[in-house]
């Protein structure tokens, strides 16, 4: 197996000032070719405006130049700015030329320049590019000068072009892989600068028209660390350049309204966009966002439930297709394991708001069963409960009687669902009772008093017996005439007893009005009868 290296020449000046503008319109190098490896592999300066950026010296070696030095760049061009993210895909190629095949790879040890082909990084033999014969490879670069001073040379200064030849073994019988596909480069360049770290300006040139164009948004702050934006791509752009400026913020921008949806979802974070072109000729927007986990954890924020929303021309937020990116999916594109990550896709620009889908269950109606109870006889309530909110959700209902707890019911629903709940209680004081259910009347419910029984102060004796027919002069219960043949004085009482309000047919004996009856009033005469013989006898006895 043989194995090749060629060392080429990388030269980045950091500036203060200007900006990395990829030109347009450069003449096609057509030059001699850098070629190794036994003339198998050729390395030339791609076709295409950011073919600029590369051209060969006079040893006919190859030289990625984007400073001042370059030849092939205008002479007010001073180099990259700072706080940027910029990429130009087709800065050179590499063509196999061999009957073989041949991965092929770059090793170089800068951090802030990346060599990279179709966006994917083709550092390190983990990243080659497979070339069949007569297959060529567009090479590019990604420039991140976050954090650099002006006056800094980006990258080491030398790069190698590493080759290797496959064995047949080693190599599918399907197409071969490549990263960046053959035919000699691309025009399309793509800047990223970081104002704040809550702020990106986007700026793309050279897009040929229907192509996508990605941003990389290196987790712009939405709300802090909590939630970013991390990566924004345009499909079907109309070509040409053009250019997005994108800010984020955790309340909602000035001038602009707060998220307000009927479902009442809870809100994470905005988005605003302002960009220079007419929206309706690119064919959509994908917007990749993420967020802390343990922040998620603290807020108690379900990932299933966040939704991106956007704003209408005419003021209105509507939901955007959201969905989590899978723990697979993201390790695949390395991304960080302590993130949760989304995208989301739209067909408009405006202002958008990262949220929280949540329930949001309330007792809309509750009645009773009756108005009127015995005491501690079951009452029934029935309450219907809604869920208004964007996501399913649980909680529980109580029921009140005068503001007191009586009984509490837990309620399940889906987003947008119904239900009744019968709740029940019991009351053993009498009285009225204002019943409700969360606030939300039930009505009154009248418990009624318990039942007494009122002892009667009359004495129940029975009429017409012997001794009531003494105490009236001797006549007997029937009232049958006495011997004188006047009519018995019972008969006299039953007829004055019937006079008798509330007494009408009652056996209880009359009193007198001075609460003696007769009978009481002959001993009492008997007794003032002796005491007088008594009296007169002590009077006739000898005194000594």
């Amino acid at each position: 197996m043989l194995s090749h290296r060629r060392t080429a020449i990388l030269a980045l000046l950091l500036v203060a000032t200007g900006s990395l503008v990829f030109t347009t319109g450069a003449a096609v190098v057509n030059g001699p070719t850098d070629t190794f490896a036994e003339d198998r592999l050729a390395v030339q300066p791609a076709e295409g405006p950011n073919g600029d950026y590369a051209y060969l010296n006079d040893d006919d070696e190859i030289v990625v130049d984007v400073s001042p030095t370059n030849p092939n760049l205008d002479p007010d061009f001073r180099g990259v700015n700072p706080e940027t993210l910029a990429s130009a895909e087709g800065v050179f190629t590499i063509t196999y030329t061999a009957d073989e095949y041949a991965r092929v790879w770059i090793e170089h040890e800068g951090e802030a320049v990346t060599f990279v082909s179709g966006g994917d990084s083709v550092e390190g033999e983990a990243n080659n590019v497979t070339l069949a014969p007569n297959e060529t490879v567009a090479v590019g670069l990604r420039i991140d000068t976050r954090g650099e001073v002006a006056g800094t040379q980006l990258g080491a200064d030398d790069f190698s072009i590493r080759a290797e030849v496959a064995e047949p073994e080693d190599v599918s019988d399907s197409s071969p892989s490549s990263l960046g596909g053959g035919g000699g480069g691309g025009g399309l360049s793509t800047t990223v600068r970081s104002p704040a770290v809550d702020e990106r300006r986007f700026v793309a040139s050279g897009a040929r028209s229907g192509e996508s164009v990605e941003f990389d948004a290196d987790r712009m702050a939405l709300d802090g660390g909590n939630v970013t934006m991390d990566r924004l791509e345009l499909t079907g752009v109309p070509g040409g350049s053009l250019e997005l400026n994108a800010a984020g913020s955790p309340d909602p921008f000035d001038g602009a309204s707060a998220l307000d949806t009927p479902t009442e979802p809870r809100s994470l974070a905005y988005l605003s966009l302002r960009y220079d072109f007419d929206p309706d000729e690119i064919d959509g927007m994908t917007l990749r966002f993420s967020a802390d986990s343990g922040y998620f954890d603290r807020s108690g924020v379900d990932p299933e439930n966040v939704v991106l929303y956007r704003q209408t021309d005419a003021g209105a937020w509507e939901a955007l297709p959201t969905e989590v990116v899978g723990d697979e999916t993201a390790r695949e594109r390395g991304l960080p394991a302590d993130r949760v990550h989304f995208r989301a896709r739209t067909d408009d620009f405006s202002t958008f708001a990262v949220a929280e889908e949540v329930p949001h269950l309330t007792v809309t109606d509750a009645s009773l069963d009756a108005t009127t109870a015995a005491p501690n006889e079951t009452v029934t309530v029935r309450a219907t409960v809604q869920n208004g909110g964007g996501a399913g959700g649980e909680r529980s209902i109580t029921l009140t009687a005068d503001g007191a707890a009586v009984a509490t019911e837990r309620v399940a629903l889906e987003p947008n669902g119904s239900t009744t709940v019968d709740l029940t209680g019991r009351f053993e004081t009498g009285g009225e009772i204002a019943l409700a259910v969360d606030g939300v009347s039930a009505g009154r419910l009248v418990v009624e008093n318990p039942a007494t029984d009122v002892d009667s102060e009359a004495t129940e004796d029975d009429p017409g017996t012997p001794d009531d027919s003494a105490a009236v002069g001797g006549a007997d219960a029937t009232g049958t005439p006495a011997a004188d043949g006047n009519p018995s004085a019972a008969d006299d009482l039953s007829g004055t007893a019937a006079d008798v309000e509330g007494n009408a047919g009652s056996a209880g004996a009359l009193l007198e009005p001075s609460g003696i009856d007769l009978v009481e009033l002959g001993g009492l005469v008997l007794f003032v009868a002796i005491a007088v013989a008594f009296v007169a006898l002590a009077r006739r006895m000898p005194r000594s």
